[in-house]
């Protein structure tokens, strides 16, 4: 679950930290005070995009840390695939936002943005004020449908996309090798010439490297002669060479290392490098006496780099790429020569492919059509408890063969009746923006049991309910705390009764700037902040006992 946030220099925030406790955490405040600064700081923190802007007025720099703890195996297990790091089941998320470029760290280790945004999907699921417009996506329909299947559903799917990546592959290969016999005959021809061009040449991996040492000695043969002729001429022991001083200084030393043991070294030392040059002037006296112009070497080395060059020009930049240009035309001059049975061969195995995918994408229809029945009827159980009181829900799994791609051949469509003697139609057809907000509450709750993720963040929810639903509303999100960490921003009294952590957000001036604060309220300060919620202008006595009242009520509640 989420421990804390702890926010630096962003927008209206100079710093503030937060800790959050099990169960239901409510934020609420005044319009404006700042309360979606604060889910976006967390969506900072977990990669979404970020720019100078953020930055407070006068500040380097904006920074955003936060803190879980993770005791699902399950998630620890996927952030190890990550090869993130996990210190004491303690995740530390931090961000630094500054000019032209933000550092991201997990647990002090520096990871890219979008590695943030894939830990994220394993830690948290935020649920903002637009996302339940998504309902109305077919694709969004079907993808919540497999999430509620699970594993089943997606080790047939990973098949699938296999399978079905070979049958488009062969589809390709099919539509690539369809070739006029005028064309063909042109262009096996060619090849034939260009496989027998480099067969006849004869090359050897790594041949040309030392075709060019050889050719390079040779070019250079004269000069090298002179400068090895000098080098052994300064280092003989003729006059002027330094063997013949080297010796002098020799027969100084040992003149007289016999008055002095420490010039005994000495002597050692130079009888030593004596020894050394003496090796040395033997072995380039016997590379300067083999050292010849080879001019029949010289040719043919000459020749054969020419014909290795010309050969790269025209078929790669290297032997391995020459020769892997003639296996592969081989491999088409195989298929041209035999061409109607390798079409034959090509078309067969995309049907097999095709029938093979079709296969596995009706035993995904089939899953699909099982969990559809269940899922409906636990929609329906979850809309009824969100005061839709005369719901119908079904889930349609319509198969067409035609749009097989890597999800299978279904077309997932929700449809929804809310009133008595109406036909089921689309979410789009029927759903107001506070329905949507209900249905998407009651699908993160049948689907809560089965994700393994612990946290989820709901950002005003609440959007257009009120009343008797308002309060349907909060008693489903009671009951979602029970088994999850919900953190949730509202502007219903009703939700925030429900809290088991209640946090205020308020702006106030400071040193003539605007400044958000948020802070944890005890018992007496959340029903005050209730009664606000409640009130108008003015907070008066029996406002505040009806705030009392409801969260006594919303006490009970969660006892049952």
């Amino acid at each position: 679950m989420l421990q804390s946030l702890h926010v630096k220099n962003l927008a209206l925030i100079d710093e503030t930290e937060v800790t959050f406790g099990e169960g239901l955490n409510i934020l609420t405040g005044e319009t404006g005070a700042g309360k979606s600064i604060i889910i976006g700081s967390i969506n900072l923190a977990l990669g979404a995009k970020a720019d100078r802007d953020m930055i407070r007025t006068g500040a380097e720099y904006a920074l955003v840390e936060l803190v879980f703890t993770v005791e699902q195996q399950a998630q620890l297990e996927a952030i190890r695939k990550m090869e993130l790091p996990v210190e004491d089941n303690q995740i530390i998320l931090q961000r630094k936002i500054m000019e032209g470029r933000n550092v991201c760290k997990v647990c002090g280790e520096t990871v890219t943005a979008r590695q943030l945004k894939q830990l994220a999907q394993i830690l948290i699921d935020i649920h903002g004020q637009h996302e339940h417009q998504s309902l109305l996506q077919a694709g969004k329909q079907l993808e919540i449908l497999d999430a509620y299947a699970g594993e089943e559903i997606y080790t047939r799917k990973e098949l699938l996309g296999d399978v079905y990546g070979q049958y488009r592959q062969a589809l390709q290969e099919l539509d690539d090798s369809e070739v006029d016999e005028e064309t063909r005959k042109r262009e096996t021809a060619l090849m034939e010439f260009e496989c027998r061009e480099i067969a006849d040449a004869q090359l050897t991996l790594g041949e040309d490297d030392e075709a060019e040492q050889i050719y390079r000695k040779l070019v250079n043969g004269q000069k090298i002669k002179e400068a090895a002729s000098a080098a052994h001429a300064l280092c003989g022991y003729e006059d002027g060479g330094i063997g013949s001083s080297i010796g002098r200084a020799l027969r100084e030393i040992r003149s007289v290392s016999s008055y002095d043991a420490a010039l005994s070294d000495f002597e050692k030392q130079l009888l030593d490098i004596d020894n050394l040059l003496n090796d040395y002037n033997r072995a380039m006296a016997d590379y300067l006496s083999d050292l010849e112009f080879d001019g029949e070497l010289f040719e043919r080395t000459e020749k054969r780099l020419d014909l290795i060059n010309h050969l790269k020009s025209k078929y790669g930049n290297t032997i391995e790429e020459i020769l892997a240009y003639r296996e592969k035309s081989e491999q088409t001059l195989d298929k041209y020569r035999d061409y109607d049975t390798y079409r034959i061969e090509l078309k067969q195995r995309a049907d097999t492919l095709k029938e093979k995918a079709l296969s596995i994408c009706a035993e995904i229809s089939d899953i699909r059509r099982q969990s559809a029945k269940k899922l409906a009827d636990e929609m329906k159980n979850a809309l009824v408890d969100l005061n839709f009181e005369e719901v119908k829900f079904e889930i349609q799994v319509m198969p067409s063969e035609e749009a097989m791609g890597i999800n299978g051949y279904d077309k997932v469509t929700f449809l929804i009746s809310t009133n008595t003697g109406e036909e089921l139609k689309e979410l789009s057809q029927v759903a107001s923006g506070g329905e949507l907000s209900r249905i998407m509450l009651a699908l993160k709750t049948v689907l809560a049991d089965k994700d393994a993720i612990e946290t989820l963040i709901f950002d005003e929810i609440d959007t257009g309910i009120s009343g008797k639903t308002a309060w349907k509303v909060s008693e489903k999100m009671g009951i979602l705390g029970r088994a999850h960490q919900l953190i949730c921003i509202t502007h219903l009294p009703q939700i925030a009764a429900m809290a088991d952590y209640h946090f205020c957000i308020e702006k106030r001036v400071e040193n003539e700037r605007s400044v958000t604060d948020i802070k944890m309220l005890g018992d007496e300060e959340s029903v005050e902040e209730v009664a606000r919620m409640l009130g108008g202008a003015s907070i008066t006595e029996n406002v505040r006992n009806n705030a009392k009242e409801m969260k006594d009520l919303a006490k009970n509640t969660k006892q049952y």
